[in-house]
Parts: structure tokens; C-alpha cells; sequence
């Protein structure tokens, strides 16, 4: 057996290795040598893999090979039951960058009852977002204002933020939200906005006492 076929079939092995550094290792031999025979395994791997540092590992593995072999098989990871498939194969779709990728950006997988889905599609989202097309995922980012709790809420922040002016409009519409925790999440990005040092946890809290007060924040 050729030895570059040994190695392929040791990586290929190691991936299901009880040991996490294992499994580390055999992931650096996948992405350090790529091979269309380890795309498949290493997209499966994705799924279910329960280290964070192997995770990493898996999505610079796959961002080492070709997006034409890697794309699609990640595209139909988007419609996974499982929650860990789906917010894997986003983080790896950002960080591959192809935008043929971006239809299958769904509302749904913006919407995810998942928060960990939800904010790796935001990030996804704001990567892969076709020129021209800003403002209308603007829009859908901001229905899911008020969500979550301050990691979440951070989340949606910076998306919206790295979407530049066209969320401007969006944001004053929402001070008006009837719903105060809409309110202030809209407020507290919009202050993060023009203060970005002044940290989310500032802005929050500026943004609760708006909200107290009554009025919408907004700087006419």
C-alpha cells in the first residue's frame, strides 16, 4: 500500500479515536494534507464531535480543501436535526467564505430555537450577505431583537452593527417596538454603534434606564 495511502487511512481512523489529542492529531494530518477522501468523514465529524478544540480543528481541515467538494456537503448538513451539524457547518461555511453558500442562509436557521445555531447563521449571515442585499437581512436580523441573554443579545449586535448604515432605519423603528426588551436591545446596539468602546454591557444598561424613563433613546 502506498505510504501516502497508509497516512490517509491512519487520519481517517483516528478521527474516531476515543482520545481527544488523538483525534486533534488526525485532523492536522487531514487539513495539513488534503485528500476529497476526507470530506466526508471530516464533515461527519463535525456533528458530533464534543471537543471545542477538535471542532476548531475540523473547520480549518475543511476549509484547507476544496469549496467545491466541501460546500455542498455542508449546505446539506444545514438541514440536520441535529443542532451541533448545523452550527458547525455555518461556522465552516463563514469561514470558507464562498458565497454560493448564501441561499442557503434560510429564515429559519435565523430564527433557529437553537441560540448557538441562530447566532453562527447571524455571523454566516453577515459574511456570506450578497452586495445589495443588506437591508432586507437587516430586517430579518432585527425580529429576533430581544432574545436570548447578553451573549445571545451581543451576538445580534454585532451582526446588525457589521451590516453598516442600512440598520439605522431598522433600529429607530424598533425603539418604538412595544415590547420593552425589544426596545432596549435596539437601543443598546444603536449606542454600541457610535460607541463601540463603551462595551455591550454599558450600552445595556444605558438602554434600561431609556427604556425607565419612558422615551426611545433616539438622536435626532
Amino acid at each position: 500500500m502506498p505510504k501516502e495511502d497508509t497516512n490517509t487511512t491512519r487520519a481517517l481512523r483516528g478521527l474516531e479515536n476515543g482520545s481527544a489529542s488523538v483525534r486533534l492529531q488526525a485532523v492536522l494530518a487531514a487539513g495539513t494534507a488534503p485528500d476529497p477522501r476526507f470530506v466526508d468523514k471530516l464533515v461527519e465529524r463535525c456533528a458530533v464531535e464534543p471537543d471545542f478544540y477538535v471542532r476548531d480543528m475540523l473547520t480549518w481541515a475543511l476549509t484547507r480543501h476544496a469549496p467545491s467538494l466541501t460546500v455542498p456537503k455542508l449546505i446539506g448538513e444545514l438541514r440536520s436535526e441535529r443542532a451541533q451539524a448545523r452550527s458547525q457547518a455555518l461556522h465552516t461555511l463563514s469561514k470558507i467564505g464562498d458565497r454560493r453558500a448564501w441561499p442557503a442562509i434560510t429564515r429559519a436557521l435565523l430564527t433557529d430555537a437553537d441560540d448557538e445555531v441562530a447566532r453562527t447563521a447571524w455571523r454566516a449571515a453577515v459574511v456570506l450577505v450578497p452586495e445589495g442585499e443588506e437591508s432586507e437581512l437587516a430586517a430579518a436580523l432585527a425580529t429576533q431583537l430581544g432574545r436570548g441573554e447578553r451573549e445571545t443579545q451581543l451576538s445580534l449586535s454585532r451582526a446588525l452593527i457589521a451590516l453598516g448604515a442600512v440598520v439605522t432605519p431598522i433600529l429607530r423603528a424598533a425603539m418604538a417596538d412595544p415590547d420593552p426588551g425589544v426596545r432596549r436591545h435596539a437601543i443598546a446596539t444603536e449606542r454600541l454603534s457610535r460607541n463601540p468602546d463603551a462595551g455591550f454591557e454599558f450600552a445595556i444598561e444605558e438602554a434600561k434606564r431609556i427604556v425607565a424613563l419612558g422615551t426611545t433613546g433616539r438622536e435626532e
